[in-house]
């Protein structure tokens, strides 16, 4: 196991990656929001659902999922179908406009890290990727199982 020191590091370099995900997302287009290429990534990724699902997905409330899927159906990028099962809710699926919006979006991500990057050797590129992989395989789907719970900080009290 590594040394505490180590993992300390690690949790500084994955806030990093926080500014290269905002990077990123610099390269949208205009009208389109990182929450809703969030929408369209999940909708073409688990196909049609509920929008309970989606923002339990997106881990975020019921009310920013709705202005997300909202603004992404104003734009024509998905649709809205009644659910068979229940009349009341409605399914949510990518359109063929949000298709080729997504499309454009991963050719912008592409385009933007092979310029960043383009010193890196194919080895470099290849490993960040295989531990990048590695390291959300480790914390497992956490969106399935309601996210991970920290570990309990430890207290100066003596048990009882």
């Amino acid at each position: 196991m590594a040394e505490q020191s180590q993992y300390e590091e690690l949790a500084r370099q994955l806030r990093g990656v926080g500014a290269v995900k905002r990077d990123l997302a610099r390269s949208l287009p205009q009208e389109c929001s990182s929450g809703s290429a969030a929408v369209l990534a999940l909708l073409h990724h688990h196909g049609q659902m509920r929008m309970s699902r989606l923002a339990e997905l997106l881990t975020i409330d019921m009310s920013v999922t709705s202005r997300h899927v909202a603004h992404a159906a104003d734009r024509g990028w998905l649709e809205r179908q009644p659910d068979p099962l229940d009349k009341r809710s409605r399914l949510l699926s990518i359109s063929p406009a949000g298709s080729e919006l997504l499309r454009e979006i991963s050719d912008r991500y592409v385009d933007m890290l092979s310029d960043t990057l383009k010193d890196w050797s194919d080895e470099d590129v290849g490993r960040l990727t295989e531990l990048l992989a590695r390291l959300h395989n480790s914390f497992g789907d956490c969106r399935s199982r309601g996210g991970r719970q920290l570990p309990e900080a430890p207290t100066s009290r003596t048990p009882a």
